[in-house]
């Protein structure tokens, strides 16, 4: 499968990471906020268990240390994880790197870091986290993949199913969600319908 997968959930618990894992979903992030170094380290080993022996992928997000100690191979950095992380170290390590993306200047930093894909930022409107920028919109989908080219693009923020034939038309590799599993009445079935594309893009 690609890498990530064309669709790629967001969470924040282990216990989403194993219900998503046993439904099939081929790439997971793993996103808990702030947590200290043993509480990162616990989550993120708890998470590569779930995952172990399942073609499911996980991606850490932010703590980049804990993955390299317990073993993970994925990791997702944003641009204020991305100044602090030692890139050395997590190459090192042979950790596959994502990197988020707002505007002209975070996509230049995220480049210079060679990412294994790239992830575009809100596309919609999200009220999941407080966000300094204005949704980015369709059109910026297609821009971005003109500039970053063979690098695969994620698409994040606010996407809801409905959009999804939309958005990989506008040239996203992947969509990256999270509301639209994690608050849907049957998130079970919404992962279905998302992994349906999943089928039609392989």
């Amino acid at each position: 499968m690609p890498y990530p997968d064309p669709f790629y959930p967001v969470v924040d618990s282990v216990k989403w990471v194993e219900r998503l894992t046993k439904l099939g979903v081929g790439t997971i992030q793993l996103r808990a906020k702030e947590l200290d170094d043993a509480e990162a380290l616990q989550i993120v080993s708890d998470a590569l268990a779930v995952t172990r022996g399942t073609p499911t992928k996980l991606v850490v997000n932010d703590y980049w240390r804990a993955a390299i100690v317990a073993g993970a191979e994925h990791l997702h950095l944003g641009q204020e994880d991305l100044a602090e992380a030692d890139l050395a170290e997590i190459r090192k390590a042979k950790l596959t790197l994502g990197v988020s993306t707002h505007d002209d200047a975070e996509l230049a930093t995220a480049l210079a870091a060679r990412p294994d894909y790239v992830a575009l930022g809100p596309i919609f409107f999200t009220t999941l986290k407080s966000m300094r920028f204005e949704p980015q919109g369709i059109p910026k989908i297609t821009e971005w993949k003109k500039r970053i080219g063979s690098i695969p693009l994620v698409a994040i923020g606010g996407i809801k199913f409905e959009h999804a034939a939309e958005i990989f038309a506008a040239g996203a590799d992947s969509i990256a969600v999270v509301s639209d599993v994690t608050q849907n009445a049957d998130p079970d079935a919404r992962v279905r319908q998302w992994l349906g594309i999943r089928a039609e893009a392989a």
